[in-house]
């Protein structure tokens, strides 16, 4: 987001939320994310959604995921980046 803004959308704050959780945003991103979740519900449940998929993954060893699960999960994130 180059230009100076007051607001970002729903989208946007989304696309955001991995450079969030990572402390990779400018700060004036940052400001412009948090002051998104203070208004939006929906995006403050997503925020939050995430934050306990990532801490329950976070958790998983890959040994734990069975192999026929490995790689349905690869081949599906495949999919996703050459979309």
């Amino acid at each position: 987001m180059a230009e100076s803004r007051d607001h970002i959308t729903c989208r946007e704050a989304v696309e955001l939320v991995s450079d969030y959780f990572e402390s990779a945003l400018p700060v004036d991103e940052v400001e412009l994310l948090e002051q998104h979740l203070n208004l939006c519900r929906g995006c403050e449940s997503y925020l939050e959604q995430m934050r306990i998929m990532i801490d329950s993954v976070g958790r998983i060893r890959e040994e734990d995921v069975p192999a026929q699960t490995r790689e349905r999960l690869l081949a599906a994130f495949r999919r996703w980046r050459r979309s």
